[in-house]
C-alpha cells in the first residue's frame, strides 16, 4: 500500500475532472469540460436549476460525500443517453429510470474520485448513491470538512461538483 500523502487542492481537481470527464465520455458518450473552480461562498446551489442532486459518500482513512447538481433537464439528458430514450420516453417510464442512471453517474463519478485518494495511501469505501429531486434544493456544509466546488459542462447543461472531506 502507498504511504499516505497530503490531499492537495490540485489532487481534488485533478481527481473530479478525471472522474466526470471519464463518467461523461463513457457512460453518457459526450464530450464535458471543467469550467472553473468555484469558491463554496460565491455559489447559488438554491438556483431552480438545479433540481436534482445525487450523492455518494466515502468513508475510511478519508471520509466525506460528493454531491453532483443539476438541472432536471441535464438529468433528463443523461438518461437518454445512457438508455438511449428520448425525453418523452424518459418521462413516460417514470422517476424511478432517472433516480437509477442518476444514481449510477453518481456512483461511478465518486468511484473515481475515491480510486485517487486510494492511489495516495488513504483507502476507503463508498456509500450507496442517494438522489434527490426537489425545487429549490440546497446543500450544506459540513462542519470541519474542506469544501470544493466545480462547474462543468456536457452538451451546453452545467454540472456542479461539491465535494466535502477530512481526511484522518
Amino acid at each position: 500500500m502507498a504511504v499516505a500523502q497530503q490531499i492537495t487542492d490540485t489532487l481534488i481537481e485533478n481527481a473530479i475532472s478525471n472522474a466526470v470527464l471519464n463518467v461523461c465520455g463513457t457512460l453518457l458518450q459526450k464530450p464535458a469540460k471543467l469550467v472553473a473552480k468555484v469558491p463554496a461562498e460565491s455559489i447559488d446551489l438554491t438556483a431552480p436549476v438545479y433540481q436534482v442532486i445525487g450523492n455518494v459518500g466515502f468513508v475510511g482513512k478519508a471520509n466525506g460525500i460528493v454531491y453532483l447538481c443539476m438541472s432536471e433537464e441535464f438529468a433528463t439528458f443523461a438518461v437518454g443517453a445512457i438508455l438511449g430514450m428520448s425525453p418523452a420516453e424518459v418521462a413516460f417510464n417514470g422517476p424511478e429510470v432517472l433516480k437509477d442512471a442518476i444514481g449510477e453517474v453518481t456512483n461511478m463519478t465518486v468511484g473515481g474520485f475515491k480510486n485517487a485518494l486510494c492511489d495516495i495511501g488513504l483507502p476507503c469505501k463508498l456509500t450507496l448513491p442517494t438522489i434527490v429531486r426537489g425545487d429549490p434544493l440546497k446543500v450544506a456544509a459540513f462542519k470541519g470538512c474542506q469544501r470544493h466546488l466545480f462547474r462543468f459542462e456536457c452538451e451546453g447543461h452545467a454540472l456542479i461538483a461539491d465535494i466535502q472531506l477530512k481526511a484522518e
